[in-house]
């Protein structure tokens, strides 16, 4: 049995001392156990969502990028709670930029934006391998094993469609939408099929997720200019002529892009230490691809529809979003009747037959006992499967010439899990040799590590973070002799940052280094990365590195008390910094500084009922009545009213650190004001910006 060690969390604000503290083993999970749920579904990156149904059975495919196993599947009875079932392939095998060999490498390369289909009994994945071509993944069942066929060809962010007459055709391409037949026994393409389906200057753009519904063709796709929204074509032949419109605009849910890399993207070199990198930082309310774009649709047993969508989301990298689906017009908007093209935050589970337990998809800790690592660990690029093992309840990873962390092989990896986290690592450094680097890093460019470093017959213990080239070392003779080190990482992926610390007996923890940025950039094309690395910097080969006892404790991962059921709260305006103000004379208002303190407090102050499946009804403390939605559209006043009625139902909006909005069920609009006008609130806001200081969103507290 291994020694417990004891959960630290290391706050962001990197005090001196570390705190210990017990903490609920919890992972997020969207799903709040009142019959709704609160975006994301997942609160680490899953970019590129395709989804189907088959039966009362869905299924989820995501981009892997460069990592290794790639091309990850998820199965879900509820939309909502997703397990881990089964990644398409384990390796490449396509030359050495997938190895990081002979100075070549496939960051933000790899395999992108599959298509998962179901047709006559088998599962098909179909993704591009950027310079490789098309390929296509073949199993009866979804958990694998599953069969490689690589077409080739320049198909991208393609879309697949099996039609009623046997025959397939794939869409693909940017900006316009181009058509082609596949072979039956897909063993290429049919010659002379190829055509353009939607010439440039449709705003369509990329990513796209073709369907045949009720008889008609829809194509769905992710346009970025002027800003990231999803567009939806039709038409009554394959063909075409289409028709175009934007099903899905400004949803961001109230998440900002601050920092991002501007000089290290896609086609660029792999930055070396002492890059200048150029970190920009937006303008509060860009939105870009932080708004909901790129995913597909699914339809529910009962007939409702429901989509998912990717949202670039700060340090995390690009999480999965879930929005019930809105037919009009024959259009399918994401969003609700009377706010179509918004998306809610917290909403109902979708209504399907299964009962299901919150849960979620990955066990993220592991204890390596295992005969295998856990399905969550992806290594970075294809490892040298004779330099690594699981062996005695430890990983080893055997060090090889490496320039830096970057290029180190066999680094193995997992996203890091928001919104906040700390990632602890055991590390037994006995058998590193002169030149070897082993520890606990954030892969990502820049990058930053705590590790170990043996120095001749030191061990050193060593930070290093990329950006400004900045390092710490820290003699370890304090250890006593002994070779084992505690290392770890507490990241805030809300703030883009993280701080590192280290330990000698696994209980008392001391911080190293300065707080890093992790900046979002498109060379790895992927958010932060927690990362066990072992490689020798001196050219050698060296020893080898033993970890134990990885560990991600999530505090914020329980949300129960995020939803205040039975206390009486304040609500404080984000856009105004004033409290809202249960006004005498009947109306919603805003308190202002220049009215008395002893007039205004119980006015500012409201009781929060409980109506059941996560539906709210607010009650304010001054005996003018419950907050009511009268009247709709701009009219939509929100006011006081002794009788509570339908008008007084809201569903509460998780916007996490301490911050909420509220959904009313009678506009399905969010309460809210414009910060610079004296107007009282109405329902009528279609959602939170950027910044979230629209006049939409407030910070919420107890009452004293």
């Amino acid at each position: 049995m291994k020694a417990f060690l004891s959960i630290c969390i290391l706050w962001i604000s990197c005090v001196v001392e570390a705190q210990n503290v017990s903490s609920p083993v919890l992972s997020w999970t969207a799903d709040n156990g009142n019959g709704t749920y609160t975006n994301p579904l997942f609160y680490d990156e899953f970019s590129d969502p395709d989804i189907i149904r088959v039966g009362e059975d869905f299924y989820l495919a995501g981009t892997t990028m460069h990592c290794t196993p790639g091309l990850v599947i998820l199965h879900s009875k509820d939309l909502v709670n997703w397990k881990f079932l089964s990644y398409c392939f384990s390796r490449f095998d396509m030359g050495d930029e997938f190895r990081l060999e002979n100075g070549k490498e496939a960051y933000g390369q790899g395999i992108w934006a599959p298509c998962i289909r179901y047709h006559n009994g088998k599962f098909y994945v179909f993704s591009n391998i950027n310079g490789h071509g098309m390929q296509v993944f073949v199993a009866e069942n979804p958990a694998g094993p599953w069969q490689h066929i690589q077409m080739g060809g320049h198909i991208y962010d393609l879309s697949v469609l099996f039609e009623d007459d046997g025959r397939i055709y794939a869409v693909f391409g940017y900006d316009e939408v181009k058509l082609i037949e596949i072979k039956p026994d897909f063993s290429g393409y049919v010659e002379g099929s190829e055509r353009v389906i939607i010439p440039r200057g449709n705003a369509m753009g990329e990513g796209h997720h073709i369907y045949k519904i009720k008889g008609k063709y829809y194509i769905l796709s992710a346009d970025y200019a002027p800003m990231g929204r999803m567009q939806c074509a039709r038409a009554d032949r394959l063909e075409g002529p289409y028709e175009t419109a934007a099903i899905s605009v400004k949803e961001t849910l109230g998440t900002e892009i601050v920092h991002s890399v501007n000089n290290v993207g896609l086609g660029r070199p792999v930055p070396e230490n002492g890059f200048g990198f150029s970190i920009g930082k937006q303008e509060a309310n860009v939105m870009g691809c932080a708004t909901m774009h790129q995913g597909g649709i699914v339809d529910l047993p009962n007939g409702e529809w429901w989509g998912v969508s990717m949202m670039d989301h700060r340090a995390v990298g690009r999480t999965t979003c879930l929005s019930p689906i809105t037919w009009t017009d024959g259009w399918p908007y994401f969003g609700l009747p009377g706010n179509l093209g918004r998306s809610p935050r917290t909403w109902f589970k979708p209504n399907v037959s299964a009962k299901v337990e919150p849960h979620a998809p990955y066990m993220r800790s592991d204890d390596f006992d295992g005969k295998a690592l856990l399905p969550v660990w992806q290594w970075n690029h294809e490892p040298v499967e004779n330099m690594w093992a699981l062996s005695k309840g430890k990983l080893r990873l055997r060090t090889m010439p490496a320039k830096d962390f970057l290029w180190a092989k066999n680094t193995l990896t997992q996203r890091c899990i928001g919104p906040v986290s700390t990632a602890t690592v055991t590390l037994d450094a006995a058998h590193l040799k002169d030149g070897d680097k082993a520890g606990l890093g954030l892969l990502n460019m820049p990058y930053a590590y705590v590790g170990v470093k043996r120095d001749g017959k030191r061990c050193l213990i060593e930070w290093y973070d990329q950006l400004g080239n900045k390092s710490e070392c820290v003699a370890a003779e304090e250890n006593g002799g002994k070779d084992v080190f505690y290392l770890r990482v507490s990241a805030n992926l809300d703030a883009d940052s993280a701080c590192f610390a280290y330990s000698y007996d696994g209980m008392n923890y001391r911080n190293i280094g300065q707080k890093v940025l992790l900046p979002y950039q498109l060379k790895t094309f992927q958010g932060a990365r927690y990362s066990l690395f072992a490689y020798n910097a001196d050219g050698a080969k060296g020893g080898y590195a033993l970890f134990d006892d990885f560990t991600v404790d999530e505090p914020m991962a329980d949300r129960s008390g995020n939803l205040p059921l039975g206390k009486v709260i304040t609500l404080v305006n984000r856009g105004n910094g004033f409290p809202a103000w249960a006004n005498p004379h009947g109306m919603l208002h805003f308190c202002g500084p220049w009215q008395k303190d002893e007039y205004m407090k119980d006015g500012c102050r409201f009781r929060v009922h409980d109506r059941g499946q996560g539906k709210v009804a607010l009650e304010a403390m001054n005996g003018t009545g419950f907050l009511t939605v009268v009247g709709a559209g701009l009219s939509a006043d929100v006011r006081l009213m002794k009788e509570e009625s339908e008008g007084s139902l809201f569903v509460w909006q998780d916007m996490l650190h301490g911050q909420c909005m509220l959904l009313s069920l009678k506009t399905n609009r969010f309460v809210g004001l414009d910060p610079t006008t004296g107007e009282p609130y109405s329902a009528d806001w279609q959602g939170a910006t950027p910044d979230r200081r629209s006049g939409t969103v407030f910070d919420w507290s107890v009452a004293e």
